[in-house]
């Protein structure tokens, strides 16, 4: 099964659903703090404290280059400017572990993000996309050029499975270079995803869990210039990202889209139609409706199953 929706991550027997309703009073004030811990802190606080309440992550490898708090890229040993970091999607928070990691600032480019959820964010304001490939591509081209560490999830929605969505290929087109990441969450209680349910939610319904950890995990540098040259295809370099990081997770590597995606949960093509025409509004207090970490291009890369499916 590579889609399922709802919020629930146990089985609802009698019992754990008791413990479930029994623990969400000291799941509220404990998902509030961890919120507050996580706004005030630095990462280098935040993240002992934070681990101690039972909100762990784990760094499985470490980026292909020394890390840094400067946002400035001076001096031995400091990031590299300008940096296009891609992978995959498991919940709207993967940009934060991103920056966690690397100990330093990102910006993660968005198609809808709903204010609720720009408001708690610890990297501050996300940018939002446009599902344009021209405006999107300049978009993140201009982010680049000024030196920020951007980050992509060309699958354009989350998947809870072991499996990778198609990639779109528009991020092979904009660097010389990406870094591959490989995001894997575990979760105790609550998905802090959802297709039909309110999306603003999602971040604060992670929080809650009595126990949860991200795992992030740095791949090797995958060179795109041939692409920027015209001497490949960006799918095929899309193709190679997927391949990728779907070996070092494990994961199975299909041909599936946000839009199979939300056809099969919702109904819907994951775009908020208004008046019979679709509406891509620029922000939402609070919105049942996508709110997904997408590089924009619909233009699918093809690739064959790594595994054989089952999209239920």
């Amino acid at each position: 099964m590579v889609f399922h929706d709802g919020r629930l991550a146990f089985l609802p027997t009698p019992s754990s659903t008791l413990a479930m309703f029994l623990y969400l009073p000291l799941g509220v004030l404990l998902g509030a703090a961890r919120l507050a811990v996580a706004l005030t802190l630095p990462y280098r606080y935040s993240t002992p404290i934070l681990a101690a309440t039972g909100m762990s992550w784990r760094l499985k490898s470490p980026p292909p280059f020394p890390s840094s708090s400067s946002t400035s890229g001076g001096g031995g040993g400091a990031i590299r400017r300008g940096q296009l970091f891609v992978c995959n999607h498991r919940t709207l928070i993967d940009p934060v572990y991103v920056s966690v990691a690397l100990n330093h600032p990102v910006r993660a480019v968005s198609y809808s993000l709903s204010r609720l959820s720009e408001l708690i964010s610890p990297i501050g304001r996300t940018v939002r996309l446009a599902r344009d490939r021209a405006r999107d591509g300049a978009a993140m081209a201009e982010l680049l050029a000024k030196g920020d560490l951007v980050v992509v999830c060309p699958e354009g929605t989350t998947c809870r499975e072991p499996y990778l969505l198609r990639f779109s290929p528009l991020f092979a087109e904009l660097a010389d270079d990406v870094v591959p990441v490989g995001i894997a969450v575990e979760t105790s209680m609550f998905y802090a995803t959802t297709a039909g349910g309110l999306k603003c939610f999602d971040p604060l319904y992670y929080m809650v869990n009595p126990r949860m950890c991200y795992t992030v995990q740095f791949l090797e540098k995958v060179e795109t210039a041939k692409v920027r040259m015209g001497e490949m295809a960006s799918t095929e370099v899309a193709n190679v990202v997927q391949r990728k990081m779907g070996d070092a997770l494990g994961y199975g590597c299909t041909m599936l889209t946000r839009k199979d995606k939300y056809l099969m949960l919702a109904g819907n093509d994951g775009v908020v139609v208004a008046n019979g025409n679709n509406h891509r509004p620029e922000a939402s207090s609070c919105s049942s409706t996508p709110a997904v970490v997408d590089d924009a291009g619909e233009d699918a890369a093809p690739h064959k199953k790594k595994k054989k499916n089952k999209d239920n």
